[in-house]
C-alpha cells in the first residue's frame, strides 16, 4: 500500500545553528533512502502559498495559506509499505516529528479507485 508522509514543521524548524542545520539535513537524507520511499519534496516557506478557492465560477487568489497554525507542512513523502506499522515506524524516525512539528501518515487512493 502507498502512504503520504506529510510533514510539519514546527516555525523555528530552520532556526538552527550552521552544524546543527548540515547534520539534521544529512539525517533527512539518509531516511529518504530508506526502502520503500518512492518520492518527495521538501515545499517552500508558507508565506510563499497562493490559496485558491472558486466562487461563482470564479477563482479567487489570496497570498498565503490557506490557515493560520501553528506547524505548517514543510514537505511530503511517498513511501510504499507492507502495513501501517512500517509506515508510522519510518515517519518516527523523521526530525519533524521529534523537533515539535509532526508526520501525518495517510494512505493513498490508488489511481482509478474513489475514497470512502
Amino acid at each position: 500500500m502507498k502512504y503520504a508522509l506529510l510533514i510539519y514543521n514546527a516555525p523555528d524548524a530552520r532556526d538552527l545553528p550552521e552544524g546543527q542545520l548540515e547534520a539534521l539535513i544529512d539525517e533527512y537524507q539518509e531516511i529518504f533512502q530508506s526502502p520503500g520511499v518512492i518520492d518527495g519534496q521538501q515545499l517552500q516557506l508558507p508565506g510563499s502559498a497562493t490559496t485558491v478557492r472558486v466562487e461563482n465560477g470564479e477563482a479567487l487568489l489570496s497570498d498565503g495559506p490557506f490557515v493560520d497554525a501553528k506547524e505548517y507542512l514543510g514537505g511530503l513523502w511517498l513511501l510504499e509499505a507492507d502495513n501501517l506499522d512500517v509506515a508510522t515506524a519510518l515517519a518516527a524516525r523523521i526530525p519533524a516529528a521529534r523537533m515539535g512539528g509532526a508526520v501525518e501518515v495517510r494512505p493513498v487512493v490508488e489511481r482509478g479507485a474513489l475514497a470512502r
